[in-house]
């Protein structure tokens, strides 16, 4: 009896191309060998219901031809290997009843399977679970409080500071014309007048002693 994408399958003989595993409700322990990876004629792999630790193998990705995938009820732990959306015939998957945790992978197959295929796995989160990654949380905050930065601040923030420093504007400059005119301004205009004066009295002496003005033209 083989277990294929959740039927079982009665085999009178193992045949010359089999390409199933079925290691199901045995007393398996310690880690899956990686070395399954090699199998790339595999298309269905099960190994529910054993003790199987440790991390599921990153070289499943091999397993290009690979359409069912059942590794539930074990003890592994870790996150699911991302090289896993390479398996774009996978049909089947189960991780249930496991220790597995991290960010569920998207794409590809991925992106069909429902809650069945995680259930019982506390650590796992992100799509299709309902528990969100504390990383997603940040990132939509993070994404929100931008939008609202982006359609509010360049706005709202901003013709509020223009009209507050407009009306400061008006009122300083109400306030120094109704109190009297503003004595450094007036002082500074003054001083560059006598200067110009005394520079222009300077010249005119220097003019007279040098010879090229005479009183005439002075009256003039």
């Amino acid at each position: 009896m083989v277990t294929i994408k959740g039927l079982e399958i009665e085999f009178v003989k193992i045949l010359n191309t089999f390409t199933t595993i079925d290691l199901s409700s045995n007393k398996f322990q310690g880690e899956i060998p990686k070395s399954i990876g090699n199998l790339n004629s595999l298309r269905g792999l099960n190994l529910s219901h054993n003790s199987l630790a440790g991390h599921i193998p990153s070289s499943f990705k091999n397993l290009k031809l690979l359409e069912s995938l059942d590794l539930s009820s074990n003890k592994l732990i870790g996150s699911i290997p991302q090289e896993l959306t390479s398996l774009t015939f996978l049909e089947v998957l189960n991780l249930s009843e496991n220790h597995l945790t991290g960010f569920i992978p998207r794409g590809n197959q991925f992106d069909t399977f429902g809650n069945d295929s995680y259930n019982e796995n506390s650590g796992l989160c992100g799509f299709p679970l309902s528990k969100k990654c504390i990383t997603d949380e940040a990132s939509e905050s993070s994404k929100e409080a931008d939008a609202e930065f982006d359609g509010g601040f360049d706005w709202k923030i901003t013709l509020m500071g223009y009209g507050c420093g407009l009306v400061i504007g008006l009122s300083l400059g109400c306030l120094i014309f109704l109190t009297g005119k503003p004595k450094r301004f007036v002082w500074f205009i003054e001083e560059n007048i006598h200067k110009k004066i005394r520079r222009s009295t300077r010249s005119t002496f220097r003019l007279l002693t040098m010879g090229f003005l005479t009183n005439r033209d002075l009256d003039e």
